[in-house]
């Protein structure tokens, strides 16, 4: 049965700007009752795992990083004291009121100690060199990421307590080796006496729970506890607040005043959109609110007023259009050449087996007759691992791999007549050699694989001649009517 209240997950820029969320979000004009009804699961503050773990897209190493690498006896003790400094930074701009900032610094300070002190005994039980660590390096992992979300949800619970709200901060980062349950199980039990007609909970991103949050789905662990309390719980709508619009296009590739916000798109776009990488939610969480038919809303924390788009499982657009142009600016693509290939199987397992074992995502793959290519979201030395372990099987194919780029163009229904040329004819009129494409029977996405120097004006091209000037003939239409 639906409830009436809502689940929605914040952004860690989001979480950042927090007066801006304040106002917009978390209380805006609300008094009463209307504050409540609702359920925030909150990231940790933008920059904050990216300390405690590593960075999301240098790769720069933080405590996690530098304790692995044990670079020098100071180096991830160094690192943690970067932490230890930033969340008191932040807490100083955060809070007016001594006493809370007081309270906010002595919990954040507990936890660094308590997890410095797992620290110290691993890096003493390391150095003598007779014990393998490697499980105990995933824990650690585990335990470093908590830290950000219990400090971002115990913050933003006392700010709200301060401005007379009765948010409650509800942790899901506690767990110790005897008490591994399930996510949902964890859920089930912090939710159980909470009543959301007149408590507001603030609830870590970060769950304990089997199986590990980041050892299941890497960064991407607060966007699963925020899908698994909205099924839970029944929610009306479950709902994200991000530092920008689900838009037609990256506005700094395109121009602000080019890309338009969807509006409303469905499922299928949003999985799309989580192949490529780009933030809009985790394939597993869009999963469970698809399956359970709980809408999906994302809005722009800094555009109070606006609704947003509404992502849902029924939704096709009236008009067989092109919602968004996006897609990875570098990638590799795998191609496995073998002559006496034709008509034998064992070749297309072997392959998979090959990028599994070794982790790789696979956004994309082709094949013909005595041909497979797969476009990978990788690096190159990781792509040069996979042909090493392959060649040994297939001494006589050929394997090679080629940097490339792909732009994408995706809608809830992309069957419009004359679209793909079209977009052939934009390519070529901006001088943009096409290797490869890929047009789905589904009618979801097309697609285009170009040299990476050519991604921007790609995006830009393909944006132009199948978003905006749809829109300019679409207005003309209705003005002729």
């Amino acid at each position: 049965m639906t409830g009436r209240h809502s689940v929605e997950k914040i952004g860690g820029t989001s979480m950042a700007a927090t007066e801006t969320l304040l106002d917009n979000v978390l209380i805006a004009d609300r008094k009463g009752s209307d504050l409540y009804q609702r359920i925030f699961v909150v990231s940790a503050y933008a920059g904050m795992t990216d300390l405690l773990l590593e960075n999301k897209k240098s790769g720069a190493p933080g405590v996690y990083g530098r304790f692995v690498a044990d670079d020098a006896a100071e180096g991830w003790r160094n690192a943690l004291g970067i932490v230890r400094e930033a969340v008191r930074d932040r807490n100083a701009a955060m809070f007016a009121r001594a006493k809370s900032r007081a309270e906010a610094d002595a919990f954040i300070e507990q936890r660094i100690r308590a997890v410095a002190a797992c620290l110290e005994d691993l890096a003493r039980l390391r150095s003598h060199g007779r014990f393998c660590v490697k499980e105990q390096l995933l824990t650690l992992r585990e335990l470093l990421a908590g830290i950000g979300e219990a400090h971002s949800a115990h913050s933003l619970a006392l700010l709200l307590r301060d401005r007379g709200v009765n948010a409650r901060f509800v942790d899901l980062s506690l767990w110790d080796q005897d008490d591994l349950r399930s996510l949902d199980q964890r859920i089930e039990e912090a939710f159980a006496t909470i009543n959301l007609a007149n408590t507001l909970p603030i609830v870590t991103g970060y769950a304990g729970c089997e199986g590990g949050m980041v050892r299941r789905y890497a960064r991407g662990y607060t966007e699963m506890t925020f899908s698994r309390l909205a099924v839970l719980t029944g929610a009306r709508e479950a709902i994200i607040h991000k530092e920008f619009h689900l838009s037609s296009a990256d506005p700094k590739l395109v121009g602000a005043d080019k890309a338009r916000k969807i509006g409303r798109t469905n499922y299928d776009v949003a999985d799309q959109l989580a192949n490529l990488g780009m933030e809009a939610i985790h394939p597993g969480a869009g999963r469970g609110l698809r399956q359970t038919d709980i809408p999906l809303r994302v809005r722009n924390t800094f555009d109070r007023e606006d609704e947003g788009t509404l992502v849902t499982g029924d939704y096709v657009s009236d008009v067989a259009r092109v919602e968004i142009v996006t897609g990875i600016r570098q990638m590799q693509a795998l191609q496995f050449f073998e002559q006496d290939m034709v008509g034998i199987k064992g070749y297309d397992s072997a392959i998979l087996d090959a990028l599994a074992r070794h982790g790789l995502w696979i956004v994309s793959k082709s094949s013909n007759a005595n041909t497979i290519t797969h476009y990978l979201a990788a690096s190159p030395d990781a792509v040069k691992k996979v042909i090493a372990d392959l060649q040994k099987d297939y001494p006589e194919a050929a394997i090679s791999a080629h940097p490339v780029a792909m732009v994408s163009a995706i809608g809830s229904d992309i069957s419009r007549p004359g679209l793909v040329p079209d977009a052939l004819r934009a390519l070529d009129e901006a001088g943009i050699p096409m290797i490869a494409m890929q047009h789905q029977i589904r009618n979801v996405d097309i697609q285009f694989i170009v040299e990476s120097r050519d991604f921007d004006e790609a995006v830009r091209a393909l944006h132009r001649a199948l978003v905006e000037n749809e829109g300019l003939q679409a207005a003309e239409g209705r003005r002729a009517a």
